[in-house]
């Protein structure tokens, strides 16, 4: 007589891969705890600044200044200019935006009291604006190269089932929970990484945002209402990257855990530490919401 292993089914299939994830991202996490990559082209961060008068490279300390702005304000372009020089491209501040200072050493020569000549630095500092704080000026476009990612049909259609509200613009990726609506970078920006296409890169923070998105209180009902860096917070983005990981296994984006997931969840290793249950309670709020997505 022939015995036969009983076969799992595709739920029970999936589970395991579920659970291969979360077991795999924990290790990924411990063996090496960085900041994230941010699998999209932030323009403001991820390029050196530039002048919008002379076409010039910012240098030293002001490339951090104005990285650090770009990010805390999430300008989409690296340009940056005067209140003059805007004006001189027939642009104009936007009422009530803030500078951000810019450090410019000048070599002043003195004749000295026996008559010899000097070379002095002299440090002055001019105040900038971002080409997001301007009217009236038309970025240049990306790159030929830069194209709207290649579409995968099987994610578009189940994401379109969940009647999901989603928009393109800027360079940030968030899910609004007021006005319950996505916001995604212009696919444009997206590149290769060392874990993943253009596209997969793409869809791995649209996942993100789409678990963020079934914490609705008409949905899986989570609590969205907490602030950066309370406990709340990090618990709610543990769910949203092990959502996207498993999104990501059961759609067949990546049958492993993308090392950019695992380097962005090495930013909430305190709260994995301080609770052991943690990553568990996490997994099983994103099954949820693979669940109630699919």
């Amino acid at each position: 007589m022939c015995r036969c292993s009983p076969q799992k089914s595709e739920t029970a299939m999936a589970r395991d891969i579920y659970a291969e994830v979360t077991n795999a991202l924990v290790s990924s996490i411990e063996a090496d705890p960085e900041k994230p990559i941010m699998p999209w082209n932030r323009t403001g961060t991820n390029t050196v600044p530039s002048n919008i008068a002379s076409g010039g490279e910012y240098s030293g300390v002001n490339i951090i200044n104005l990285w650090i702005t770009a990010q805390v304000h999430g300008f989409a372009t690296g340009t940056w200019g005067t209140y003059r020089q805007w004006r001189e491209k027939g642009a104009s501040v936007q009422k009530g935006q803030k500078s951000t200072p810019v450090i410019v050493y000048k070599q002043v020569t003195r004749e000295s009291a026996d008559g010899e000549d000097e070379i002095y630095r002299v440090l002055k500092y001019f105040n900038v604006f971002n080409a997001d704080q301007v009217d009236g000026y038309d970025l240049p476009t990306l790159s030929d190269s830069a194209e709207p990612v290649e579409r995968i049909t099987a994610i578009d259609a189940m994401i379109a089932k969940t009647r999901v509200d989603i928009r393109e613009a800027g360079a940030q990726a968030y899910y609004s929970p007021t006005e319950d609506q996505i916001t995604m970078p212009e696919s444009s920006r997206f590149f290769d990484t060392v874990s993943g296409t253009r596209s997969e890169n793409y869809y791995a923070v649209l996942l993100h945002e789409l678990t963020h998105w079934t914490g609705h209180p008409s949905r899986c009902d989570r609590d969205l209402r907490n602030r950066f860096g309370d406990a709340a917070y990090a618990m709610e983005e543990l769910v949203a990257e092990i959502g996207s990981a498993f999104f990501c296994a059961r759609l067949g984006i990546s049958s492993s855990p993308r090392e950019d997931h695992a380097q962005y969840l090495g930013n909430w290793l305190p709260v994995l530490k301080s609770d052991k249950k943690a990553i568990f309670t996490a997994a099983a709020k994103a099954q949820s919401a693979i669940d109630f997505v699919i």
